[in-house]
């Protein structure tokens, strides 16, 4: 599910999908934000990766992030928030108002998921750009269509440097 979008400009917008899956359906919403974000009528550089294999690298590129994760034990994966833990101390002060969206494969409502991922981005401090995206339950077409929109919404404000 790696991929990366590259052009000669130097001065195109850096988006990171930063996600975990485990059973499949936050690695669906991903591809689908992956989709999104390569809406062929933006230039931007798009790099999706595993929270796990993410690092302050990734993180210090980026002008823009998009995190995905599970709803697990009503908390956001354990991987995404080792990538919190591995980065926020190395990134302090040099991420401040990075614009972010979310999207959550949830179980029951996604909102301890979302309360968490929230509070861990307002230490960054990180500014949340767009209302997220919960699947609860069954993952739809709607849903998949949400998570896409959010990918082409995200490019293009990064493009159109609304955030």
């Amino acid at each position: 599910m790696n991929d990366l979008i590259t052009n000669n400009s130097l001065d195109k917008k850096h988006l990171l999908i930063i996600y975990h899956s485990k059973n499949g359906n936050t690695g669906k919403m991903a591809d689908a934000v992956l989709r999104g974000a390569r809406h062929p009528e933006i230039e931007i550089e798009v790099k999706m990766q595993e929270a796990k294999q993410t690092g302050l690298d990734e993180l210090l590129w980026a002008d823009g992030l998009i995190l995905g994760t599970p709803e697990n034990f009503g908390y956001m994966s354990g991987a995404l928030k080792d990538f919190f833990d591995r980065t926020f101390y190395p990134a302090e002060g040099k991420v401040e108002g990075l614009p972010y969206c979310i999207f959550i494969s949830a179980g029951n409502d996604g909102s301890g998921a979302l309360a968490s991922i929230r509070r861990i981005c307002k230490g960054f401090p990180f500014k949340e750009v767009q209302q997220p995206v919960i699947a609860q339950g069954k993952l739809t077409q709607d849903k998949i269509a949400d998570c896409q929109d959010l990918g082409t919404y995200m490019a293009a404000g990064l493009e159109g440097h609304i955030f």
